[in-house]
């Protein structure tokens, strides 16, 4: 939902964490588990080099 969002480090261990915790349920107030295979797929490695991207 629009002005929604969760702030977390870009390390796997705060990811892993966060997910643990359940953080990001929680902070984006959403019913159910979310699918964090793309924030783990871009901590990995994944896109670094797609529009310039860190």
């Amino acid at each position: 939902m629009p002005g929604r969002g969760a702030w977390v480090h870009e390390t796997l261990q705060c990811v892993d964490a966060a997910i643990r915790r359940r953080a990001f349920v929680r902070a984006l107030r959403v019913s159910g588990p979310l699918d964090t295979q793309t924030i783990e797929k871009r901590l990995n490695g994944y896109g670094k080099k797609v529009n310039g991207s860190k």
